[in-house]
């Protein structure tokens, strides 16, 4: 039996896009914390997002070259469990932060098999590798380097996806999850209903059922 995809959609920046996600059926919500992107959110912002949203999904925190403590702090100020390592980050600082946390890496070539392996944790998160951006480029790449990866660890697939893709991209791939920011919005931070849900539609149609998270 195929195990279904888990859809997560980064870049929420308010309440009404966040409840609108889950009804939609997305299964975890990624806020993002990088004062260099447009979708980047206040503590404030983000305390608000997890308090509407409360357990009925997995909530994730996405930054880049905190501190421990700074993110020790963030975590426990905004509520968020999870968190998303998306700059320069350690093998050794994910690891303090595990099982709740994983690394996001960029995929250029065919290294990115050696890369991944430094870092440790059940889950991973390949995005394409853009120079000067961290991640959330809206750029795809070429899935096929990245197909062994995914059957050894808890991929999250992310890079340009969106509805009329995110079908191709399993049948690929065969991750654990998807994970889409801009191909979902009609602005940066601002989600169009209609493109989430097809995009969620799409996932379903391409791995049918309700995605199954690991604990929160």
């Amino acid at each position: 039996m195929t195990k279904p995809v888990s859809i997560k959609i980064c870049g929420l920046t308010n309440v009404r896009d966040a409840e609108e996600c889950v009804e939609a059926g997305a299964d975890a919500l990624g806020l993002c914390f990088w004062e260099g992107s447009k979708r980047c959110v206040s503590v404030e912002q983000a305390t608000q997002i997890v308090r509407a949203i409360g357990a009925r999904v997995q909530v994730v925190a996405v930054v880049v070259d905190l501190a421990e403590l700074e993110l020790r702090e963030l975590l426990d100020q905004t509520g968020i469990r999870w968190a998303q390592l998306h700059g320069r980050e350690p093998p050794d600082l994910l690891d303090r932060f595990l099982p709740h946390a994983y690394k996001a890496l960029g995929v250029k070539d065919a290294g990115i098999a050696q890369q991944a392996r430094r870092f440790g944790g059940e889950h991973l998160l390949l995005d394409a590798a853009m120079p000067g951006l961290p991640g959330g480029t809206g750029h795809s790449f070429d899935w096929r380097l990245v197909t062994e990866i995914a059957r050894c660890r808890m991929l999250t697939l992310a890079g340009g996806l969106t509805a009329e893709n995110v079908g191709e991209a399993i049948r690929v791939v065969h991750p654990y999850r998807v994970d889409v920011a801009s191909g979902v919005e009609r602005a940066p931070g601002l989600k169009d209903p209609e493109k989430v849900q097809a995009f969620v539609r799409a996932v379903r149609d391409a791995a049918p059922g309700p995605a199954a998270l690991p604990g929160d």
